[in-house]
């Protein structure tokens, strides 16, 4: 029972100290790139994204990270983007709509490739079908919804 409860210990010791390892430097990148408005350049582009789900731009990046790195280095974005003030519950609950039809791309989209399925089919329903559901979900919330977060948002 020890012996288990010792293996258990310092696998999940290890397996937190991998996904820091990774993590923290990423979350430092991204504060020297938003520090000196690289971000804001390398985000623009895809600006449109916000517009059509009716989200502030502050989305585009959380976003963009999960879809290219997936959710483990998504949340972290997302949850540093939240404890700043920059999402509110919309804007959060819209990502993760997203995100949970959609992450990870090229290393889901590779996987599958390697067991034979089509890449390009993939790819291309995923995001489709992540663009979709979370456009229906971006008209589907009742504009008194909308104002009060924004007032939450405002206190």
């Amino acid at each position: 029972m020890m012996n288990i409860l010792k293996e258990a210990t310092f696998g999940s010791i290890n397996s937190v100290y991998s996904i820091a390892i990774i993590i923290i430097p990423i979350m430092i990148t991204l504060q020297i790139l938003k520090d000196y408005k690289v971000l804001d350049k390398i985000t623009k582009p895809f600006n449109f994204l916000a517009r059509i789900f009716k989200t502030s731009n502050e989305t585009v990046l959380p976003l963009l990270v999960g879809i290219l790195f997936g959710l483990s280095y998504g949340a972290g974005v997302i949850i540093q983007s939240a404890k700043e003030g920059n999402l509110n519950k919309r804007d959060l609950t819209l990502i993760t709509i997203f995100l949970v039809s959609c992450h990870a791309v090229f290393e889901d989209t590779l996987i599958f490739v390697a067991v034979g399925a089509n890449g390009y089919i993939l790819l291309i329903t995923r995001l489709i079908a992540a663009f979709i559901l979370t456009y229906i979900f971006s008209k589907k919330l009742p504009a008194a919804e909308l104002q009060e977060i924004r007032q939450e948002n405002l206190s």
